[in-house]
């Protein structure tokens, strides 16, 4: 299509910025519902509130909410998501202060699992509650949630891997792996099925994924430099 055929070149300027006003405007309003469930969720320490709610004391219309999410699920989704996200940087920050590569990978698991792991001291209900519903109910979206951890561990193994640490054919399977069992081991602790009297740490959880990766129990390198 030629310039011609798209009209004057200052109309599509006037279009342009009317678009962008548009979509500022639209993702003000998509903040101030975020922002607004994540005080209400802060507050009440759950996940349990109404649309109706974040509605009110946004200040916005229920046709604004529901032009921008499809329903609760949808506003819960994008905070989960921005959570992942924030807490893939952070670890990602950390563990790269590190100088040797499996160390920054151990930095990397053991973070996971303390943010993943319930504490009544801190409230989590976007991890601990919200998040069990959705692995049930909505596999593909944890999936697409956690990818910015994904990405991360992947390039952690793969510094690992090229380091002669650890052998990793397939890091990008490797970190999936090593993130559920990280992840999931930190929501069952505490549960019927482990020792109450004591329970797993972060270091035992890193050597036994270490172990897995390198073949040999405990992992190499035990005295390797922090």
């Amino acid at each position: 299509m030629t310039e011609a055929s798209e009209g004057p070149a200052w109309r599509r300027r006037a279009v342009e910025r009317s678009i962008r006003a548009v979509r500022q405007r639209a993702e003000q309003r998509v903040q101030r519902f975020l922002d607004t469930a994540q005080e209400v969720i802060a507050e009440k320490g759950t996940t349990d509130f109404t649309v109706q709610e974040i509605v009110d004391r946004s200040e916005q219309s229920l046709r604004s909410f529901y032009q921008h999410f499809n329903g609760k699920h949808e506003l819960l989704l994008a905070l989960f998501e921005d959570a992942l996200a924030r807490s893939a940087a952070n670890i990602r920050e950390t563990a790269l202060a590190k100088r040797d590569p499996l160390q920054r990978l151990k930095v990397a698991v053991e973070m996971l699992y303390e943010s993943s792991r319930p504490d009544p001291n801190v409230q989590r209900p976007l991890f601990n509650d919200f998040a069990l519903q959705l692995l049930v109910r909505h596999p593909t979206e944890v999936a697409a949630a956690h990818l910015p951890l994904l990405v991360l561990f992947t390039e952690l193994i793969e510094d690992a891997a090229k380091e002669g640490a650890i052998s990793a054919d397939r890091p990008r399977r490797v970190a999936a792996l090593m993130m559920q069992t990280t992840m999931f081991t930190a929501h069952a602790n505490g549960s019927t099925f482990s020792d109450h009297s004591t329970p797993l740490t972060a270091e035992e959880v890193w050597r036994f994924c270490l172990g897995g990766i390198s073949g040999q129990p405990g992992g190499p390198h035990p005295d390797r430099e922090e």
